[in-house]
Parts: C-alpha cells; sequence; structure tokens
C-alpha cells in the first residue's frame, strides 16, 4: 500500500530541490495564525461555551473573517449560519451506594460526576441492584458479549472504559491485533458506546469507572467538562430511553465499593478480559436523585463556501470542518476561570482560516466546492457536525471528503504528520504522496489506545459515509530528542487540555503548523481538482455506509 512505502521512505530535513509549492501556500504564516489563536482565545471571548456571549463573539468574528475573505456564504439560505437547536441541561446529582451494612456517599466531584440526560426537571433510581458488567461490549464480529442474555433492565451497570485488552495468544507481552484492533481503540472503547448499550440494555443507571490510560485523560477533565452545564439534540422523547444516570466514578471510589461487596478490582478486570466472561452481581445498590436545569437554546454552525469553478464537478464538496467551541468560565473557580481552549481549539481554527485565505487566492480557482465549518459544540459530543451530517446544507452522496481539524502542531517543525486511523481511506494514500513530495512521512497515531479517531467531529462525516481525515502534528521534531513529540504532547495532556491554563504561550514555534497548513493546501487542491474521487479502503467499518449511499455493492472497489 502506497501509505506503507511513504512512511519507510527516507526523511529529509528539507523538501526536494525540485519540489515547487504553490505560490497561494504564502498566505499560511505564522503570524496569522497566532493572529486568530490570541483573538479567539482571548478573555474576551469568554472560552467560546455554546449559547453564551462567548458565541456571539466567536460566530461574529467567524463571519467577519469569512466575508473578508470574499468567501460565498455557506448556507443556501445565503447566511453564513446553520442554525443547530440544542437542549442545555444542568445536573445536581445525589447518591448513595449501599453494599450490606456499608454505606458509600456519593460526593461530587471527588467520587462521581453525574447527569441525566432525560430531558426532566427530576428523576429518581431507588436501591437499583449493581451489576458489574465489564467492558460492557457487545460485538458480534469479534464473537465477544458481555451480557450473555442477562436481563438488566432497571439494574445499575458497573462498567470499565476502553476496550477489552486481550492479550495474543502467541505473546502474552502484546495485545491480539485481532480482537477489538489491539492497542487501537474501537468505538466500543468509548464512553458514548457504553452508556449508549446501557440504553439498549434497559439499565436505570450507569456507572463508569475512569482509569486515566484507558480514557485517555485524567479524572479532572471529567469533572471539568461533565461538571457544569451540557448540552444534547432534542429528541421527540426527550431522552426518555437514556439511563436514568450516567455517571463516571472515580478508580478511589470504585475500589471501596468493589472491596466492600467482597471483589477485588484487579482480578474483576482479568476476568473480563475472557470471552466467557458472565456479569457480577455485586450484592449492592445505587440510590439517586439527578434534578435538572433545562433550557431549549440556538446554537449555530458558521460556514462559508469557495464555490468550484467547474460546471459538473463544482456540484461536489469538500468540507473542511474545526470546532469553535470550548468549556466557556466556571466563576466558582478560584482563580482563572476562564477556559480558553487556545490549542483547543482556537489553533484548529485558526488554520482552518488560513487555509481559506491561502484558497481565495489559489489561481486558477479550484474545480470542485469547498464548504469551511466551524461547528459548535464539539466539547458536549459532537453535536455540530452531529447535526450537520443529520441535515447536510449540501448532499453527502456528492460530498467527496471532510478534513477536520482539532488541535493542531504548537511546537515547532516535523519530518513526519499523523494521520488519525490511518488506512481507513484513499486519503492516506494521498496525503502519503504529497508528503513525500516534501520530504515528509505520513505516521499513523502513536497512541491509539486514547480513541482519537471516535473524538471528534470528523466521526461523524465518517459514520455518515464521508470519507474522512483527522490530521494531527507529527512527532518527529527537527532538532529536538526523539521523545520530545510525546514530552509535549503528555504535558499538553495533564496540564493544559480542558483546563484554564490551555492559553497561548511564550514558548509555541508554529513553524511546524505552518508547514502542516501548506501541505494541506496541496491536499485540498488535488482533491478539488482530480476526478477521481477519494473512498473507504476494503475492511473500514465505513465502507458499507458509502457504498450503501452511492448504490454501490457492497464488495465494489473504489
Amino acid at each position: 500500500m502506497l501509505w506503507i512505502v511513504a512512511c519507510l521512505l527516507a526523511v529529509q530535513d528539507s523538501p526536494p530541490a525540485h519540489f515547487e509549492p504553490h505560490p497561494a501556500e504564502a498566505a499560511i504564516d505564522e503570524s496569522g495564525l497566532l493572529e486568530h489563536i490570541a483573538v479567539l482565545a482571548s478573555d474576551g471571548f469568554e472560552g467560546r461555551a455554546p449559547a453564551t456571549r462567548g458565541e456571539e463573539l466567536t460566530v461574529l468574528y467567524l463571519i467577519d473573517t469569512f466575508q473578508r475573505l470574499g468567501l460565498a456564504p455557506g448556507n443556501p439560505d445565503g447566511s453564513n449560519i446553520q442554525k443547530v437547536p440544542l437542549v442545555g441541561f444542568t445536573t445536581e446529582a445525589k447518591g448513595t451506594l449501599r453494599v450490606g451494612q456499608t454505606t458509600i456517599p456519593l460526593d461530587r466531584p471527588d467520587a462521581w460526576v453525574a447527569v441525566s440526560r432525560r430531558q426532566v426537571p427530576e428523576i429518581e433510581v431507588t436501591d437499583s441492584p449493581l451489576v458489574f458488567v465489564g467492558y460492557g461490549v457487545v460485538a458480534p464480529e469479534y464473537e465477544w458479549d458481555d451480557y450473555k442474555g442477562m436481563d438488566l433492565r432497571g439494574k445499575t451497570l458497573v462498567m470499565l472504559v476502553g476496550d477489552p485488552p486481550v492479550p495474543d495468544p502467541d505473546d502474552p507481552s502484546r495485545l491480539d491485533e485481532a480482537t477489538f484492533k489491539g492497542r487501537a481503540m474501537t468505538y466500543y472503547g468509548r464512553w458514548t458506546y457504553k452508556y449508549e448499550i446501557a440504553a439498549e440494555k434497559g439499565a436505570a443507571a450507569v456507572l463508569l469507572i475512569h482509569e486515566t490510560d484507558a480514557a485517555g485523560y485524567p479524572y479532572s477533565v471529567v469533572t471539568g467538562s461533565w461538571g457544569r452545564e451540557n448540552f444534547d439534540i432534542p429528541s421527540a422523547d426527550g431522552q426518555a430511553g437514556r439511563a436514568a444516570i450516567e455517571a463516571w466514578i472515580s478508580s478511589a471510589t470504585a475500589e471501596a465499593l468493589l472491596k466492600a461487596a467482597g471483589q477485588d478490582l484487579a482480578a474483576l478486570k482479568a476476568a473480563a478480559l475472557r470471552r466467557d466472561f458472565r456479569p457480577v452481581s455485586l450484592d449492592a445498590t445505587l440510590t439517586a436523585t439527578a434534578r435538572n436545569t433545562i433550557r431549549r437554546v440556538e446554537s449555530r454552525n458558521a460556514l462559508a463556501r469557495l464555490e468550484g469553478v467547474d460546471p459538473v464537478l463544482s456540484r461536489e464538496t469538500i468540507v473542511i470542518t474545526a470546532h469553535w467551541d470550548h468549556l466557556g468560565r466556571d466563576d466558582s473557580l478560584p482563580s482563572d476561570p476562564i477556559y480558553n481552549g487556545a490549542a483547543d481549539n482556537a489553533s484548529g481554527v485558526a488554520l482552518m482560516l488560513e487555509l481559506a485565505e491561502a484558497l481565495t487566492r489559489t489561481q486558477p480557482r479550484p474545480r470542485r466546492s469547498i464548504l469551511f465549518l466551524a461547528v459548535t459544540a464539539e466539547e458536549k459530543g459532537l453535536l455540530g457536525a452531529r447535526f450537520y451530517a443529520d441535515n447536510p446544507l449540501y448532499p453527502l452522496a456528492s460530498t467527496i471528503a471532510n478534513i477536520n481539524l482539532d488541535v493542531i502542531n504548537l511546537w515547532g517543525r516535523t519530518t513526519d504528520i499523523t494521520s488519525v486511523g490511518l488506512g481507513q481511506t484513499t486519503l492516506d494514500d494521498l496525503l502519503a504522496e504529497l508528503a513525500a513530495q516534501r520530504g515528509r512521512t505520513l505516521v499513523p497515531d502513536p497512541e491509539p489506545e486514547k480513541g482519537m479517531y471516535y473524538r471528534s467531529d470528523h466521526f461523524e462525516f465518517a459514520r455518515a459515509g464521508v470519507p474522512a481525515l483527522n490530521v494531527k502534528g507529527g512527532i518527529q521534531y527537527l532538532g529536538k530528542p526523539k521523545d520530545y513529540g510525546r514530552q509535549v504532547r503528555d504535558h499538553y495532556t495533564a496540564n493544559d487540555y480542558h483546563k484554564p491554563s490551555d492559553e497561548v504561550k511564550p514558548d509555541w514555534d508554529l513553524a511546524g503548523a505552518v508547514e502542516d497548513g501548506r501541505l494541506l493546501h496541496a491536499l485540498i487542491l488535488r482533491l478539488a481538482n482530480d476526478l477521481k474521487r477519494p473512498d473507504w479502503k476494503p475492511g473500514s467499518e465505513f465502507k458499507a455506509k458509502r457504498d450503501r449511499m452511492l448504490g454501490r455493492q457492497p464488495s465494489s472497489q473504489p
């Protein structure tokens, strides 16, 4: 495969002598990126939470920039917005676990963080029996079922986050690549799946055990994200089908619960790695009350369009996404109340705007049309992207690709660039080819166990069948130690991710982001001008959806 060949090419510190970049790439530069980030991540924008003054300022800034660049309105109704109806809910939840004569209070946030997505003012769970269900997975393709037909209606499910890390039978020091993709998290490992399958089983509540390595982020991220107003897309039944309580519990709470129940967490985790695992009743109950403060709001996706010049191909669209929202402000914090979200995701929006400027300067103009889509409520569950995918302004069948930008490289030049989910689509082949022209290589996600492919807006396009590419910065930094990339990622995750400290840093080096942006400009131009469309590769979980959308037989090739 081409992307494998590209990854094996010798890395150069500068592009080959014969390489000539497109002149319009010069529009993507460090000063432009930093200017956009500094504005969007300023205290005045109040953390860019949906349905706040921060949203108003952010959407106005995006529309003003789109118009200044001369882009056409992105909505066929002549506007630069797509209205996104949301339900905001703030949950105050109190709960108690009872194990025999032992009572474990669920104090927020140290013990648990709980919400109810049911759109009702108050809901109660009384004496709901607890059942440990391992990883809570039903995956027929892996012959895996953690439930074994047990009736779990009205029960409280205690679950592990992540996929079952099944050892390779030939080498127990490694994970089995044939079962849940080894190290790479599948959708079965995401917390969203855990709550969805619990609803299918009729559970009253879910207690998801937080572990930093398995979740991909510390418990403070959960408390900072969930312990405030949350949002959902309105549903006809008011989310009545969801479990009444959806919660994370800390690992300390889980250990105390299981010890009181005469169980051992390590032993249960080991048992949950086997296909013959069966649910374990814990002889414990949950009693909880959730009170919701609910409001209906109207948020917005901001969008603009560069119309293609080809009379036929212009009907096809490339969608560039970046989420504009972050976590807003929390005035209960003692010092800095604003979650500025400079890296996450003012940086991705800034690169999208720089790409838009470069593409408006590109001559000849692209043949296909390009939609720049800044989506809302990513931090609340990819809601803006989901709403667009469910209510597309341009047909998904003629949307040939989505390229998503979420936290760009802020730490210098790299010899490589990352495709999260490498090998899913032919977009990877094309990106590898263009990277090689510049003396760079395409590499896979270095931390596939964190499930990044399912954690950003491209996933909603992928789930809808549109070939999607989630691009991240590389991991091999020029002039830096080999593990420098891991160090800066780990530092960001531990110290800044979903924290008020995610602000513009004086030691940022945007030269790598500029190179990544210029490479993406070349990719978008190729997609806009080539007759051949990208597609999912055989074996991708999303290929069948695209095949059905285009009226192809499932076995057909791109």
